[in-house]
């Protein structure tokens, strides 16, 4: 028993040496791409492809080892004059989709038109795949329900879940599509995040089929509060940031983290910077225990599931994603960059 409790001593002290090892002290910042004539606030990382989306209706996308080769996915549209404005991307195995935010809304697989709904309030703000055959995007208040549509044939066809399938819709909420971060999927559970008026965090164990609704800490009651950006480790870790993007400097109720899978929040690192932020995102491999969160204030990295945080730069981006535990891409106004943590 003396040998066995020894034994797992050893490895505790192993664990958390190898641990403060890998504390993030700076990051290095490599750019990609500098244009004037990109926004960006969609991108997506899949087999060492980096996949963006931008605001003048491009999808582009360029391989890790060769980052100076970008190409461009072609599409087209019924009127010449409607630029797609994407602030949406999403990728599958063989497939890429972009979604267009406003009036008519359109959304593209590989350069194809798969589904477009007009309406005056139409606006999509976030896309994600459970696996290759079934997606789903949210969008904004359209005939007093948000929107919600849903893929079951590889995204061949879109249907709008019936608002019906809600317990509790509230008008005065809506999503942000500053990150392309509103929705966090681990295997079938589903989470969707609100902001506005109300902001609170939607969740599906099913992969849309069924909705639970649960109330949120963060700061909320004006248009431009809530949620911008929503992350899960696993089924029950989680960890949301926003604030109100007109005054980026208040730090209090725009960090919250939950514990039992959303079912309850608490706000954490009160009156401790960063402030408004519009993407968080989890460390890979790191146990839920880092932290990366961006804004067009800078970047900021927490070591300790959100309590405390490190800013690292001034540099502002709306977005990032991951390539592996050391090494994430961010995209912004105007560029694209690589960042490499040491």
């Amino acid at each position: 028993m003396i040998r066995k409790s020894f034994f797992y001593l050893i490895i505790l002290l192993v664990f958390n040496s190898c641990y403060k090892d890998i504390v993030i002290l700076s990051v290095e910042i490599e750019p990609v791409l500098i244009s004037s004539e990109i926004n960006i606030r969609a991108l997506e990382i899949k087999k060492n492809r980096v996949y963006t989306a931008t605001s003048n209706g491009s999808i582009l996308y360029f391989d890790t080892d060769k980052s100076d080769v970008i190409s461009e996915i072609s599409y087209s549209v019924e009127n010449d004059s409607i630029i797609p404005n994407f602030r949406s991307l999403a990728v599958t195995t063989n497939d890429v989709f972009a979604i267009s935010i406003s009036n008519p809304a359109l959304l593209f697989k590989n350069g194809k038109l798969v589904y477009k709904e007009e309406h005056p309030k139409v606006f999509y703000d976030s896309i994600e795949f459970w696996n290759d055959n079934e997606g789903i995007a949210i969008g904004d208040f359209t005939d007093d329900c948000i929107s919600i549509i849903i893929t079951r044939d590889a995204g061949d066809s879109w249907k709008k879940l019936d608002c019906s399938v809600f317990s509790d819709i509230k008008a005065s909420e809506g999503f942000f599509a500053a990150s392309d971060t509103n929705i966090s999927i681990v295997d079938d559970y589903t989470w969707i995040a609100s902001g506005g008026i109300n902001s609170r965090v939607y969740f599906s164990v099913d992969k849309g089929r069924s909705w639970q609704i649960y109330n949120t800490p963060i700061l909320q009651g004006e248009s431009t509060t809530g949620i911008f950006s929503i992350d899960f480790y696993d089924k029950n870790n989680g960890f949301a940031i926003g604030g109100d993007y007109t005054k980026p400097k208040i730090n209090s109720l725009n960090k919250i983290t939950t514990s039992d899978g959303g079912k309850t929040w608490k706000s954490i690192a009160d009156n401790q910077s960063p402030g408004y932020r519009s993407c968080v995102q989890y460390f890979p491999n790191s146990n839920g225990q880092k932290l990366l969160a961006v804004g067009f204030n800078g970047i900021d990295y927490s070591s300790d599931r959100g309590l405390t945080w490190k800013h690292l730069s001034d540099d502002g981006y709306y977005t990032v994603r991951f390539l592996n535990d050391n090494v994430a891409y961010a995209a912004g106004n105007g560029k694209i960059s690589k960042l490499y943590f040491k």
